[in-house]
This record gives C-alpha cells, structure tokens and sequence, in this order.
C-alpha cells in the first residue's frame, strides 16, 4: 500500500521537471543563435568542407604597383672600413627627396667611423627635415666571398619596406659606386617603363663557376664571427641543384619591388631555400637573386639583363675590377649607364664627373627644383617640399633614354629572359 501511494506523487514533480529541462534547452538554444557574436557567416563557415587557410604565408600578396606619375627609388649604399667619406659624398650625389635610403657601414669600420656616419645622417639638414636617409645602426659583418653580402642586402631592404613608404626599384650600391646621371635625369627615364621591370645581369651559362663556386662548400666566418676573415672550405663536394637552375651574373642590380617582397616574404619557399644553398656558395651575391628571379613563374619574364653599371675590368678579369680615373672619363660618358664603379677615395675624376655631368653644387647635391624651395632653411619637411615632381632632366635623361631604349626594343628582348 506504500508503494502504491508513493507513484502519484513521483509523477506530480517528474512531469514539471522534464517540461523546466525542454525550456531551459529552447531557451539556451535561441539565445545562442540569436546573439551578437553568431552570425549566419559562422554557421556557414562551420560546415564548409574546406575551411580557411591556417597558414599565414596563403594571406600575402604582391603590394600594387603605384600610381603616382613620378617613381620613387630605394637606396642600399654600403661600406667598409674607410669608406665612411665616399659614402657620404656618394649618397649627397644620390639623393633626391622623393627616394628612400639605407646607408650600412660593416662590423669591420671603427665605431668612431660609424658614429661620424649616423651623425650626419642625423644631423644633415636636408635629411634632417625630409626624414628619408636611415643607417643601418645593427651593422653586419660583410665579406664579398661569402653570402654575408647577400644578408645585408636583404636586411636593408627590409628595413625600407618596412620604414620606407612606397617606393618602386631597389638599388644596390657600394661606397665605391657613383653616379653618372642625376636623379632628376634617372626618375624622368624610369617615368616611361614598366615598373614591374628588373634590371640584374645574368646568364645560365655559369662555365668555370660550375666547379669553382658551385660544386665546392664554403663557410662564411662573417655569419657567426665578430671578425672579419676570409671563407675557408670544406674538402667535400656536392652536385649541382637538380630542383631548380643556376644561374649567374653581376652583384649590382636595380630590382623591382614586387620581386624584393617576394624575396623576403618567400611564400612559396623558393627564396629561403635557394638563400640556404648559397650561404655556403663562393661569391653568392653574384648569383643568389638571379637564380631565385629566374626560377619564379611570377618574375622570370621581367629580367632586363643589364646592370646598370659602367665597370672596366682588366684581361682577364679578377676578382674585382680597376679603380677608375680620368682616363675611363668618356668611356663611362658613352656607357650611357647611370652609375659607375670602382673609384677609390676622392679621385679627381669625381670631381670631373661632379661638375661635367652632374652640375652637382659646392654642398654636393643636385639643384634640382626641390632644392631651390629647401634653400638654406632647415625647418622645411617632406609636406613643405611640394615640387618633388617638378624634374629638370639633363643630357644624362638622353644617355639613359638611349641606353634603356636599346635594351627593351632589342629584337630578341621577349625571347631572351633567363637563358
């Protein structure tokens, strides 16, 4: 009889507990879907069968090609011990307000050197007020045998694409280059051209350096030592790459911006693993970026070959080329090249080429029409300087047009890419 009578009263709470359980479930249910932070987009997203990309390297893409009227350039100009007042006269010869640059003094010149640098970068009033001239403060240590080179070139031109704004073509110099052209002649010629262009010399016949360069390993004492010395070798050999070619040319080149992310952004790998195999490859910048440019469908068919250099080497050639002087004068003039090299320290033909060619002022720098607004004023900034397109192109505008126009109007220029 105890039982009986204990049924009805379990079914008098059971009925309300189920029916409490459902309204809770709707209730918590609808408040789900209905909240702020769940969308319909979520919903779809969370049965797609290929849901997104976890990698970030899928999200990068190519910066736009800029559409302003007047390109803009990104400098490298780098040095060593001694070159501290070459560089500096080089990169007054060089600037012009709408360019980017980097100046790098390696790990090899004294600090007392490298301070005398950065405070003139600091201090000069033109880049003072306009803010576009930056030192590589964290110098490299750099040797021209070994892939060190190559890293601080990378290294610069991260620093520009990260701090430098927009900007078109990168430009690699040393302390020992100098320019033939003006910057006005130089960006009035590049007005014209594609901007996709890539000016880097190079060839897949790469002949002796197949056996002296490519088949030996060398390490490069630059990458893990605080002194400089020279590469030393490893008795093994090993075989030339079989997933992608070699090729080769000169270490000067004017390279597009497109090209300099791809190389630092890598997001298909062939630059780091191409950069890998020739940390250990005699003279690397010799070859490093002409092979990852002429391995990538992206950037093949965008080589100009030409490295926009006049340079005179000796027969046979060594490893490094003459410096000039005043007799080489009117051969680099009938070069039509925009930059020159090897010069050594205030050679007169500087001089020659600064006041012939460049009708460069007492102070070192082109009067270029911006130039005329800056004055003597050191409180004028980038905003103030309104003019930086207003160009006054020379007879170095005509060498360059002519050189340039050769190159792009040859008969085999589409057929010729990375051969």
């Amino acid at each position: 009889m105890e039982t009986s009578n204990k049924l009805p009263k379990k079914r008098k709470w059971f009925i309300p507990l189920v029916f409490s359980l459902l309204l809770t479930t709707l209730v918590v249910f609808v408040s789900i879907f209905t909240s702020p932070h769940f969308s319909s987009s979520q919903l779809h997203r969370a049965h797609l069968k290929n849901p997104i990309p976890r990698f970030v390297e899928s999200k990068l893409t190519i910066s736009k090609i800029s559409s302003d009227p007047v390109p803009r350039l990104a400098y490298l100009i780098s040095g060593s011990t001694g070159d501290g007042k070459s560089l500096m006269r080089a990169l007054k010869a060089l600037y012009h307000p709408r360019n980017q640059y980097a100046v790098h003094l390696d790990l090899e010149a004294p600090a007392a050197e490298r301070l005398e640098l950065a405070n003139f970068v600091k201090n000069e009033p033109i880049f003072k007020s306009v803010g576009n001239v930056r030192m590589v403060l964290r110098a490299n240590l750099v040797t021209y045998r070994g892939p060190t080179m190559v890293t601080n070139t990378l290294h610069a031109a991260a620093i520009l694409l990260k701090d430098g704004g927009d900007w078109d073509w990168f430009i690699n110099l040393s302390a020992s280059d100098y320019p033939l052209v003006t910057q006005d002649d130089l960006l009035h010629t590049l007005i014209s051209i594609p901007r996709t262009l890539n000016f880097i010399e190079h060839t897949s016949d790469i002949g002796w350096k197949e056996y002296q360069r490519a088949k030996p390993v060398i390490i490069d004492p630059g990458l893990y030592s605080l002194r400089k010395s020279d590469v030393f070798w490893v008795s093994e050999k090993r075989s030339v790459p079989t997933a992608y070619k070699l090729f080769t040319g000169s270490a000067w080149m004017m390279l597009s911006r497109p090209f300099m992310e791809y190389c630092l952004w890598g997001w298909d790998n062939l630059p780091r693993v191409v950069l890998m195999y020739y940390g250990n490859f005699l003279s690397s910048p010799e070859g490093y970026f002409h092979t990852v440019i002429c391995n990538a469908d992206e950037f093949r068919n965008t080589t100009v070959n030409h490295d926009l250099h006049f340079i005179s080497w000796d027969n046979p050639p060594k490893q490094h080329p003459h410096f000039l002087n005043l007799d080489d004068f009117q051969s680099m003039a009938d070069s039509n090249a925009p930059f020159a090299r090897k010069f050594g320290h205030d050679d007169p033909v500087l001089d020659k080429i600064d006041s012939d060619l460049l009708g460069c002022n007492a102070d070192g720098y082109f009067p270029g029409s911006w130039f005329d607004s800056f004055g003597n004023s050191s409180t004028l900034s980038m905003q103030d300087i309104t003019n930086t397109t207003d160009l006054r192109p020379g007879p170095g505008a005509e060498r360059l047009t002519h050189l340039i126009n050769g190159l792009l109007t040859a008969p085999d220029f589409e057929t010729t890419h990375c051969v």
